[in-house]
């Protein structure tokens, strides 16, 4: 039955996928990281080493994907910022994955969701005009 479902939600995200704009498409990566990131904070919590390491994983190349879709030359200031910012969360989580740090990943979970709850206020006349993504 797990793998079931596991197999309906993976067709189901793909879905959305292949319909999605550029900007749901970050807004889908950001919420996933952050359900990676608590998923790995559990598994830490449990003693789950195997599937903790999966989980940072994952959320780092969620993350090194937002960092690489960054258009640096429209920008600007922020593309910058991001980039410093994503580099800092890749760090920060392979050493929580090393360290087994919950504390470091509620820090992480928190500036994601602030960068998550930034993108979200975008108006979606807007959605277009993004120079933050390439």
């Amino acid at each position: 039955m797990r793998g079931s479902l596991q197999s309906y939600r993976k067709v189901s995200v793909e879905s959305d996928l292949s319909v999605a704009s550029p900007h749901r498409v970050i807004q889908m990566m950001l919420a996933t990281a952050l359900e990676r990131l608590a998923q790995a904070r559990h598994a830490i919590e449990t003693n789950d080493y195997r599937h903790q390491g999966e989980y940072i994983g994952k959320a780092m190349a969620i993350v090194s994907s937002l960092n690489h879709c960054l258009d640096m030359e429209q920008g600007d200031e922020i593309a910058t910022n991001l980039h410093q910012l994503y580099d800092f969360m890749l760090q920060k989580m392979a050493e929580a994955n090393l360290h087994k740090d919950v504390k470091a990943l509620d820090d992480i979970s928190f500036l994601l969701k602030e960068i998550k709850e930034a993108w979200d206020l975008i108006p979606k006349e807007q959605h277009h005009m993004s120079a933050i993504v390439d």
